[in-house]
């Protein structure tokens, strides 16, 4: 029997997902001395990356740079990219099975959680991820229409992708059209009629999830006049003393920061961008025609829970906030996968430090594995996942060296891509994703944009000569 990690019978890994996550497993698996692997990652995308491409606000090129270090991963020989291709759908759970030694899925967490309110699915009520999505040109999310001749928006959540929406719909066109925002967005956010965003917070400016960079930067809004109400940056007892008995100093600047928004005088920007903090949406309001006019907002007080954490508590006063826009983003959660064990509950695979359990016996299911979003929750930001990873494929390997291996009966390189090519014969190598990206980048090179995307999949398989009636 030939040892598995060897010239003779390489370690053959499969990834489902081409995310950060995905990159940072392949990157640390690749790089091992003592073992020959060889790691094919699919997508169903025909592009790599996945939140960097389509999560990552269109402003904020400098994150997008952690690509480079992928590029240089792809750039193994022993490393596969087969984009276009489809878990479920053109490869089931039996034909990796059949092909590789291990499994790693990580596949993101890429919808929203609801609020659980009443008209919380009206006209113009959407979930944050969506609106990301169709901005950044998703494939999935690109027909969408947003009815940005609103004059008031409310954005619910207090995270960096809240703040991103918020940030997004406050842009003026000029600083939009620096970026590698879709086209479709730059047009319509061009004419838009929006006046005030809201960003709503449920507990305190201490608690809040976003960066102190993110808030730092709202203050540098060519067009918008940013803001908050004094009484409700102001830090409670409770706050305050959890501040200074954990010495963080990033949260102290962040509150610094939302206090300052607190004392500035509106200088008669286009927009305003208001805080508003210590307040829960109860019902989102609705007109006759069913859509959209107010929400509905309770106003909360704070105090230590017996679990030790910080937790918000209705007063009983509330508030209508007419507004004719809402996003939610108040956390994402994963999808699940045909075949692979799922927490309804928490939306993520159920898992222990990134191998599957079997639901049944309670047991790790040999040679599958998890890492990312779907495997932990929606937190941290992309470096995050590096860590995260690395803890799976030190797993892995461990599994390696007790044999806890799958038993694929064809565990060869050529098996697999003659089977693709057979389900999805318009499959997208890693050297066509850049002939891809090249041919955006000269795009946007000729207005001065960092790459114009494709944002339809038949226009990127036209792009790099693919036939697409196939």
């Amino acid at each position: 029997m030939t040892t598995v990690g060897t010239e003779a019978q390489p370690l053959r890994v499969a990834i489902i997902g081409s995310g950060p996550s995905a990159f940072y497993a392949a990157d640390h698996l690749l790089k091992q001395s003592d073992l020959v692997i060889e790691v094919d990652m699919f997508d169903r995308l025909p592009t790599p990356f996945g939140l960097v491409r389509g999560g990552v606000a269109p402003d904020h090129q400098k994150i997008k740079t952690v690509t480079k270090a992928f590029n240089l991963v792809a750039k193994n020989p022993r490393f596969r990219f087969f984009g276009y291709v489809e878990y479920g759908k053109d490869l089931s759970h039996a034909d990796l099975v059949e092909h590789y030694h291990q499994i790693l899925y990580a596949t993101g967490a890429q919808s929203d959680r609801h609020m659980g309110i009443p008209g919380e699915d009206l006209t113009n009520s959407f979930p944050a991820t969506a609106f990301v999505a169709w901005y950044n040109g998703h494939p999935d999310y690109r027909h969408l229409q947003f009815d940005l001749s609103q004059e008031r928006v409310a954005v619910v959540g207090v995270g960096n992708v809240a703040i991103d929406v918020a940030r997004i719909l406050c842009l003026s066109h000029e600083e939009l059209a620096r970026t590698d925002i879709a086209d479709h967005a730059l047009e319509a956010l061009s004419k838009s009629n929006i006046k005030e965003v809201y960003l709503l917070g449920r507990r305190g400016p201490a608690q809040a999830a976003f960066t102190t960079p993110e808030v730092k930067e709202l203050g540098e809004l060519e067009e918008a006049d940013v803001l908050a109400i004094p009484s409700e940056v102001a830090l409670d007892d409770v706050s305050r003393a959890a501040l200074e008995a954990g010495g963080d100093k990033a949260a102290q600047k962040k509150v610094e920061l939302l206090q300052g928004y607190a004392e500035r005088q509106p200088e008669g920007k286009k927009r305003r961008l208001i805080f508003r903090f210590l307040v829960s949406p109860t019902e989102v309001l609705g007109d006759s025609d069913g859509r959209v006019a107010g929400l509905r907002l309770a106003k909360n007080e704070l105090y230590a829970s017996d679990a030790g954490s910080i937790a918000s508590r209705p007063t009983g006063e509330s508030e209508d906030l007419p507004v004719g826009l809402v996003f939610r983003s108040v956390g994402y959660r994963g999808a699940p996968l045909v075949d692979v064990p799922f927490n309804e509950r928490w939306g993520t695979f159920l898992n222990e430090k990134g191998r599957l359990i079997d639901p049944t016996s309670q047991q790790p299911k040999a040679g599958e594995y998890t890492a990312g979003w779907i495997k932990r929750g929606p937190s941290g930001v992309i470096g995050t996942n590096k860590p995260d990873a690395v803890e799976t494929v030190q797993c892995m390997l461990e599994d390696v060296a007790a044999g806890q291996l799958l038993s694929p009966s064809h565990a060869d390189r050529e098996s697999i891509e003659k089977l693709v090519q057979v389900r999805q014969p318009n499959y997208v190598t890693f050297a066509d994703w850049q002939r891809l990206d090249e041919i955006e980048i000269a795009n946007g090179a000729a207005t001065g944009r960092p790459r114009v995307k494709f944002t339809s999949i038949e226009d990127m398989l036209a792009a790099i000569g693919k036939n697409v009636t196939a």
